[in-house]
């Protein structure tokens, strides 16, 4: 391994954006949460977080 004890820190940061498209009358209900299978925007933002986080093995 690489000694990286005298590297200086920096500090990053990184903004991810996303476009959904659906029917109107589907955008509306997930906007809602209406839909049947519950929160729809919470279980796509949490599997957005969830693979940001692994960028870093996927991206060397």
């Amino acid at each position: 391994m690489i000694d990286i004890s005298e590297k200086i820190e920096t500090l990053r940061s990184a903004i991810a954006a996303t476009e959904v498209r659906a029917r109107q009358e589907t955008l509306e209900r997930a906007w809602r949460g209406e839909t049947p299978k519950g929160e729809v925007l919470v279980v796509a933002r949490a599997a957005g977080v969830l693979a940001a986080k692994k960028t870093p093995e996927l991206i060397p």
